[in-house]
C-alpha cells in the first residue's frame, strides 16, 4: 500500500529541520536546496511505494532488489552525501574517496543530525547520531579527514549538544 502524504509529510518535515540546522551552520542557502531531487519522480514514486515511516525508503527497496534505483540517483546529485565525491586518483588508478568541501560536510552533518530526530522521533538524543555512525560502515568509504572530522563533530554533538557543536561548525573553514 503506497502512503504519498505520509512520504512527502517526512520529506518536508526532513527538509524543514534539516533547513533549521544549517541556518545554524551558517549556510542557509544549501539548507533551501537540500535534497530537491526528493520531488523527482525517480526518487518520489519508490520513496511513496516503500515508505515504512522508521527508516528510509531506500532500504525497503534495496532489500527487495539487492539496489536502491532511488538512492543511486539521489547520492549522485546531492553533494553532502559522502559517497558523491569518488573519483579516480590519477596516481593509483583507482576509485578512491575524495575530502567534503566544508560547505557539503557542514550539510552532511545537518543532514545526519535531522534524519535521526525524525525517523527515532521521541527517542531520538544527542548519542544517537554517533551510534548510528559507529555501528555503521560508512567510515571506510569515506576519505580520511572528512570521517576524522564527521566523529568529532557527532562526538562533541553527545558531549556537549546542539548549540556548542553547531557554533563550532559555523567557524569551521575550507581545508
Amino acid at each position: 500500500m503506497s502512503h504519498p502524504f505520509k512520504h512527502l509529510a517526512t520529506v518536508v518535515k526532513h527538509r524543514h529541520k534539516v533547513f533549521v540546522h544549517c541556518v545554524k551552520a551558517g549556510i542557509p542557502i544549501r539548507g533551501l536546496l537540500h535534497d530537491l531531487s526528493k520531488f523527482s519522480p525517480t526518487e518520489f514514486i519508490p520513496g511513496v511505494k516503500y515508505y515504512q515511516g522508521m527508516r528510509s525508503p531506500n532500504e525497503r527497496e534495496r532489500e527487495l532488489f539487492g539496489y536502491s534505483a532511488a538512492w543511486m540517483h539521489h547520492k549522485g546529485r546531492n553533494r553532502h552525501h559522502f559517497e558523491y565525491w569518488n573519483d579516480v586518483n590519477p596516481k593509483t588508478k583507482k576509485y578512491e574517496p575524495v575530502k567534503m568541501p566544508i560547505k557539503y560536510f557542514k550539510e552532511m552533518f545537518c543532514d545526519r543530525v535531522a534524519a535521526s530526530k525524525i525517523y527515532r522521533k521521541e527517542d531520538y538524543t544527542d548519542d544517537y547520531p554517533l551510534q548510528y555512525f559507529l555501528r555503521g560502515n560508512a567510515r571506510s568509504y569515506m576519505h580520511k579527514e572528512t570521517a576524522d572530522l564527521l566523529e568529532k563533530c557527532l562526538t562533541m554533538l553527545r558531549d556537549k549538544g546542539e548549540k556548542e557543536t553547531f557554533k563550532y561548525i559555523k567557524g569551521l573553514k575550507e581545508y
